[in-house]
């Protein structure tokens, strides 16, 4: 139970309203690793527009504000039937007596003057969200959605029930739960999630007349009571609810996302109570998940034994065999062991045969560091004067019209259902003054609505082609497969979350028409706002795409196709194509094309946008997939690579560098430990060593911060604009993410070796109907292998 307080959002939201951004930065960070999911506002009015779109549990405000001030803030609140319940706290520094008593006068439910404490302020948080002016449980209006709360709607059910045995007509209760919700919290974050639950809750307020209740159940699906109704009408009006949800394109998080309803009724009767047939309803629910075609499923008693173990608490999850729960345990157990454990035991014991291997391994590691160090700053430098591709020649003519263009974007349909379409929209809108044809290659286990309105798109425009890849397991039988119907000469590779800036397809042709084979563009994260892990992702990925892979492609004189948003002259895509029995198809295919003599860019202004994993599980999923593919990678091309006749020496050390180095940095950061502890056990101490042990400390030291500032003033504006999410990452960088990805890097080097191959994709939906989630083992799919390099070289620790 502990645990779950250490993870953000786990605690509920807060709204914190302040004018000043220091006071905003610290409140977020103290109610953030206190486990809240923090949503910030300047001002009154802003506030309210951030309560339209979803509800807190708490709101902290301060009370001198521009535009709106606390004080008619809170009183706009108190004014709302569905606001006037949650928590308000003032932060201000007004500490007279009157404006205390005015501020608890107009509403405020506590009132906290500056200077403050964040220990304090955070404990009172958590009292008013334990202990609410009315108790969660029994609000008559639930906070996320406008509808009624989970008991308010039970004893509404309990008291129709009642009146219609005695009338002797039945009503029947529906509840309602969205196939893509838990896609929309893990792309988005907790606020997301509530953004969606506001409008299904109007939907559904909209569905319901005056007799008939709209609410929440407690484990926070929809539920709908319909008094006096036959099964036919029940069944018409479900339907048509469903319809009208599917149709709706719900914004969430400013991007517009298509959902599946899944709707199970049950009637209510004299053989159960409400809640009974509220759970009944349930079941039917998770009948309707299998299909996920838009059809309420009427309970029936069959369905009790098939599907009773499939309706579960949002969050619970049926147990694992122990082995599995227990193996990536055991395997980061193993690494220590291998890395740390023997090197110590045979420090010691040749120090006892006579032999003092120490001093040596201690040598070899400051070597390490300092090499890895260097490389970094290198990078750096050179990547403040990127590659950049001349305007073509035809550029310059009046009513240019460039070559034909294709883009494929490759998906797993079930993950991308809820914004596969924002995705073509987007792709429809890039400005290319030439022939720009789209193609959605997917495949599906099963038929889902979004696959209609994508086909009435592709009736439109004609640009758009939508291809479904019947019996594909991967991403690369969806590329594969699109090389059939793909007519441009140059063709851009993206994964389904991926919105490409307008010029993108321009600028791709620059490079083209420059006479290089494939370029790399920069994927930037859109969605930073919705957690720390996607903030921290946000920072990285500048590091990566806007520093290493243009430092690294002047420095090694190649560059890497990353997976999506790479750019390859078709030709020789159809020639390379991606090998399905690659972890990291894309890796393989690019290192190929380099060994073969072509010539591969990092361009850092060629622009897409996409999702990025939103918890640590999600993370830890996506990169231990990409670390065992780099390794895997590396096991088939370095000796190719450092024994080609074709490429240059200084690309045989990109090659090296690439593919050993960074495969074998991860153990030998790990080799101080087992030095340290060796040196103390005998009672030694290291005076010969200390003047190296602090010049390479410092040096090493000053390559996370440098680094950050790097990534700062190459990063793309959008990012650049959250000065705090780089000071962030520097401090989340230096305390723990450089080992989590060393960590990562070691156990999926075991697991390769053990011939643990299948992992896990990055979770974009919620499980149902054998659609795979996040907490599922398939082949590879979804989701690019974007870092060039192994994330143990994106930071180095100090000695």
């Amino acid at each position: 139970m502990t645990a779950l307080q250490d993870v953000p959002g786990s605690k509920g939201a807060v709204l914190v309203v302040d004018d000043d951004e220091m006071i905003l930065a610290l409140v977020s960070h103290g109610l953030t690793t206190a486990g809240y999911r923090v949503t910030t506002a300047e001002s009154g009015s802003q506030a309210l527009a951030r309560l339209s779109e979803a509800i807190p549990d708490v709101i902290v405000s301060d009370v001198n504000m521009p535009d709106m001030d606390g004080f008619t803030l809170v009183r706009r609140l108190r004014e709302d039937e569905v606001l006037q319940g949650v928590p308000l706290l003032f932060l201000t520094s007004r500490t007279e007596a009157e404006d205390v008593v005015q501020g608890l006068g107009l509403g405020a439910d506590d009132y906290f003057t500056k200077p403050f404490g964040l220990p304090e302020l955070v404990a009172r948080v958590d009292a008013k969200r334990a202990r609410p002016p009315v108790p969660v449980e029994r609000l008559r209006v639930d906070r996320r959605s406008g509808l009624a709360g989970p008991g308010a709607f039970v004893d509404e059910l309990a008291r129709e029930r009642e009146r219609g045995l005695r009338s002797g007509r039945r009503g029947h209760v529906a509840v309602l739960s969205v196939h893509e919700a838990e896609s929309v919290r893990l792309r988005f974050g907790g606020r997301g999630e509530d953004e969606l639950a506001r409008q299904i809750g109007d939907a559904l307020a909209g569905a319901v007349d005056a007799l008939e209740t709209a609410g929440r159940t407690e484990d926070g699906r929809f539920a709908l009571l319909l008094p006096e109704s036959g099964p036919d009408e029940v069944q018409r009006r479900l339907q048509q609810l469903s319809e009208r949800i599917a149709g709706t394109r719900m914004l969430v998080a400013g991007e517009r996302v298509s959902v599946t309803p899944l709707v199970g009724y049950a009637e209510l009767d004299e053989g159960a109570d409400g809640e009974q047939a509220l759970q009944w309803a349930g079941f039917a629910l998770a009948h309707a998940q299998v299909h996920l075609d838009l059809r309420p499923v009427a309970y029936q008693p069959q369905m009790l034994p098939a599907y009773a173990d499939e309706v579960r608490p949002r969050g619970s999850h049926r147990a694992r065999p122990l082995a599995d729960r227990l193996r990536v345990p055991l395997q980061i157990a193993l690494t220590v062991v291998i890395g740390a454990v023997l090197p110590y035991l045979l420090y010691l014991f040749s120090y006892r045969a006579g032999f003092d291997l120490a001093p040596y391994a201690y040598v070899v590691v400051v070597v390490a560091l300092l090499v890895t160090g260097v490389s970094i700053w290198t990078e750096g430098l050179l990547a403040l004067d990127p590659y950049q591709p001349p305007p073509a020649p035809e550029e310059l003519a009046d009513d240019v019209v460039l070559p034909a263009a294709s883009a494929v974007i490759a998906a797993y349909l079930p993950n991308e259902a809820a914004t596969v379409v924002e995705t073509i929209e987007a792709f429809l809108r890039v400005d290319y003054p030439g022939p720009l044809q789209v193609v959605l290659a997917y495949n599906s286990p099963v038929e889902l609505p979004v696959e209609a309105v994508l086909g009435e798109i592709a009736q439109r425009e004609e640009r758009f082609t939508l291809l479904k890849v019947e019996g594909s397991s991967s991403k690369a039988q969806n590329v594969n497969a699109a090389l059939a119907v793909v007519t441009g000469e140059f063709t851009g590779v993206f994964d389904a979350d991926h919105q490409p800036d307008p010029d993108a397809f321009r600028r791709a042709h620059r490079w083209m028409a420059a006479g290089y084979d494939i370029v790399q563009g920069h994927p930037v994260v859109r969605n930073g706002d919705a957690s720390w892990v996607a903030r921290t992702i946000a920072v990285e990925f500048e590091m990566i795409y806007g520093v290493s892979h243009p430092g690294r492609a002047k420095l090694h004189g190649f560059g890497i196709f990353g997976g999506s948003n790479g750019y390859w002259r078709t030709q020789l895509l159809r020639e390379t194509r991606f090998r399905g029995s690659m972890l990291t198809e894309d890796i393989d295919s690019a290192l190929r094309v380099v060994e073969a003599g072509y010539r591969i860019g990092s361009d850092p202004f060629l622009i897409s946008r996409e999702l990025a994993p939103t918890t640590l599980k999600q993370l830890w999923n996506q990169r231990m997939r990409w670390a065992q593919g780099w390794f895997q990678v590396s096991l088939s091309h370095l000796h190719t690579g450092v024994t080609s006749r074709t490429l240059t020496p200084r690309q045989k050390f990109g090659f090296s560098f690439l593919l050993g180095w960074r495969e074998v940095y991860p153990w030998l950061s790990l080799q101080m430990f087992p030095i340290i502890a060796f040196y103390l056990t005998r009672g030694d101490h290291l005076d010969p060593f200390v003047p190296v042990f602090v010049l390479t400390t410092l040096f090493t030291t000053s390559v996370g911060p440098w680094q950050t500032l790097f990534a700062y003033r190459q990063a793309d504006p959008a990012i650049r604009a959250h000065k705090r999410w780089f000071w962030a990452y520097l401090l989340v960088s230096s305390v723990f993410y450089t080992e989590y990805k060393n960590v990562i890097a070691r156990v999926a080097q075991v697991k390769q070796v053990m011939r643990e191959k299948t992992w896990k994709v990055t979770p974009r939906t919620a499980g149902a109907g054998g659609a795979p989630t996040g907490g599922q083992t398939v082949p590879a799919q979804g989701g690019s292998v974007n870092d060039p390099g192994h994330p143990a070289l994106d930071d180095v620790p100090a000695t």
